[in-house]
């Protein structure tokens, strides 16, 4: 799977979402990467946070580098 990139890495990028254009590195292509973004709760109890979760999926038509991946707004 790989394409001869640095220590067996290929460009990624993000489509859609909260993270739309994130380019980023991967390694043995993932079919999904999980992307969290901070949520500020009110009169947390201690050591709590809060944290949003949004999926995106690899899209299996790419096959050489830049691979993308994009935004499922249903997951989990």
């Amino acid at each position: 799977m790989n394409t001869g990139s640095p220590a067996g890495r290929e460009a990624a990028v993000l489509v859609g979402g909260p993270a739309d254009g994130l380019r980023m590195r991967v390694v043995d292509r993932p079919p999904t990467i999980q992307v969290t973004c901070p949520c500020e709760p009110e009169a947390p109890p201690n050591g709590v946070h809060a944290e949003a979760l949004h999926i995106y999926h690899r899209d299996f038509r790419v096959k050489s580098e830049t691979l993308r991946y994009g935004f499922d707004g249903v997951s989990p």
